[in-house]
């Protein structure tokens, strides 16, 4: 499998996880409990392998911007939380900084 479809995997398990803790009541609700292990191990173990050809500081970063982007949304449409207008400029800054580094940057090796 192409290693950027795994980083895409693992950020997508993250993010997934990350949701569910917040469900997960302070680990007091089972279900989604396990989804928070399950989803976090499936994200480290895609993100250890994605490290074999994707710098580490490229991969994280993309990890960590798109995982930043897309929690903050899903807390916007599930939980009702609310983004002001420099939480947007911040996300679409984030979003311009990992397509920045895909497109033109030679230490993402594409």
């Amino acid at each position: 499998m192409n290693t950027w479809w795994i980083l895409a995997i693992a950020i997508i398990a993250e993010v997934i996880a990350t949701s569910a803790l917040k469900v997960s009541e302070g680990f007091t609700r089972l279900i989604p409990s396990l989804v928070v292990v399950v989803g976090y191990s499936i994200a480290f173990y895609g993100l250890a392998l994605t490290l074999k050809t994707i710098p580490v500081g490229v991969a994280y970063a993309i990890w960590s911007g798109m995982g930043i982007v897309l929690v903050t949304l899903i807390g916007w449409f599930l939980f009702d939380q609310k983004l002001d207008p420099a939480a947007i400029i911040g996300m679409v800054l984030i979003i311009a900084g990992v397509v920045v580094m895909n497109v033109f940057s030679a230490s993402s090796s594409h």
